[in-house]
């Protein structure tokens, strides 16, 4: 969608062999703390579906930022604050009715305009934020959670809950689950909420917003419709 050819371009991922039969001649980096990128060195940077794992997610976009050349574009896809709200849902009632309280099972994450902000603290330019949902099914909730532990996705907050639980929590959440989130085909719906940041390096060449007040052409005129002024 973006119209230009990009010839430098760096991927920032846990998941490396995903890319290179796509990207053969890329620069495929870890998500580390520090990112393995040099100053102004790519058009492009991917930063892909991790960003929500970083200790300093603020860090992790200025660095790809420092990376890019003038007018070069940064695409970060990462997952947001609506994922795994079912999820969410169940645990939390079921552990409430366990134990009278809560205690943090899964990760926190960014809502669209907070991730959308970041891109502004960490100096991008033409900053958007854009996001899909993608509804998926699964035999039941072990089995949803059986599946985040093999996509690596399991909780690593501090302060997490360190001892199991015991096992009734999780067959209480499997209920809790089957009963308010069943989909038409009998299986239960998990939802998976993926925010899209772009963000352009500063550059001289690109679009500057006008002055506020320094508008020559009425935006009704522009529309072709008739203006109606504000009532009090």
């Amino acid at each position: 969608m973006v119209n230009r050819g990009f010839k430098d371009t760096a991927i920032v991922t846990p998941f490396p062999d995903i890319w290179r039969d796509v990207f053969p001649d890329a620069h495929i980096v870890p998500d580390d703390e520090t990112l393995a990128l040099e100053t102004k060195s790519f058009d492009l940077v991917v930063h892909s579906l991790s960003l929500h794992w970083a200790n300093d997610p603020v860090g992790q976009l200025i660095q790809c930022r420092r990376s890019l050349k003038p007018d070069g574009l940064m695409i970060c896809a990462t997952l947001g604050g609506q994922t795994l709200e079912e999820l969410r849902s169940a645990i939390s009632e079921a552990e409430i009715a366990a134990t009278g309280g809560l205690s943090p099972r899964v990760v926190p994450m960014g809502e669209i305009r907070d991730l959308g902000a970041l891109l502004q603290r960490a100096g991008f330019a033409l900053p958007v934020a854009d996001s899909i949902s993608l509804r998926t099914e699964y035999r039941d909730a072990l089995h949803l959670m059986h599946d985040l532990r093999h996509m690596g996705e399991t909780n690593a907050l501090n302060q997490r809950q360190r001892s199991y639980g015991g096992k009734d929590i999780f067959l209480r959440t499997a209920e809790i689950y089957r009963e308010n989130f069943t989909s038409g085909s009998g299986r239960i719906r998990a939802t998976y909420d993926i925010v899209f940041l772009t963000g352009w390096a500063p550059d001289d060449t690109q679009p500057q917003p006008l002055r506020p007040g320094s508008a020559k052409q009425r935006l009704a005129d522009a529309l072709k419709v008739p203006e109606v002024p504000l009532r009090d």
